[in-house]
């Protein structure tokens, strides 16, 4: 297993704390005029999604957590589990709602996600940064008032809710980035 030094830290991390996975979210850098710089450190257990506050002194080392990232495709949602397919064993593995978190309003079938796995188990799941989803219903937005930065609420074809310009239209494709929630731009029909 690999340890990590305070020099190493940045978010996106995976560590063992506990004897559990947590993944570092935020990360604060504080240099006191005397004495020893100081880490302080947002993490999420991957597990049960409990969030801690922990602080590290320069030169203090933590372990990297035992997981493993496997890239697999989403097939279905069943009503009430995800299901995912490993492409090269065929193999199927279940996650819940609970386990898929917020990242489910983001799947479409057939989507190559990354699935992390803690003692031979799914644990989480993240879809690709950006995706690209098809309105299913706005408001028309209101002649001339195209000015600043005007948004309106859309919904797109997974069912999730988003703010999106006041130019996007109904069937217009929209790329979301999925770590955000957020309208990144509209995509050309080619």
């Amino acid at each position: 297993m690999a340890s990590y030094g305070t020099s190493d830290f940045k978010k996106g991390l995976k560590v063992q704390l506990d004897g559990e996975p947590y993944l570092i979210v935020d990360l604060d850098f504080m240099k006191p005029g005397k004495g020893q710089a100081v880490y302080r450190i947002k993490v999420k257990n991957m597990i049960s999604g409990r969030v801690l506050d922990k602080s590290y002194r320069s030169g203090d080392s933590i372990d990297g957590a035992d997981v493993e990232d496997k890239e697999m495709q989403f097939l279905y949602k069943d009503g009430i589990n995800y299901h995912f397919m490993d492409g090269e064993s065929f193999e199927q593995f279940e996650l819940t709602p609970a386990q898929v978190g917020d990242s489910g309003k983001w799947l479409v079938e057939e989507m190559q996600c990354e699935i992390v796995f803690y003692n031979g188990s799914p644990i989480t799941c993240s879809p690709p940064n950006h995706v690209d989803l098809k309105v299913t219903y706005t408001e028309p937005g209101a002649k001339g008032n195209s000015t600043g930065n005007v948004q309106k609420p859309a919904t797109v074809s997974t069912g999730a809710e988003l703010m999106v310009p006041v130019f996007i239209n109904l069937d217009d494709t929209v790329r979301i980035d999925t770590r955000t929630g957020e309208y990144v731009e509209r995509v050309t029909k080619s």
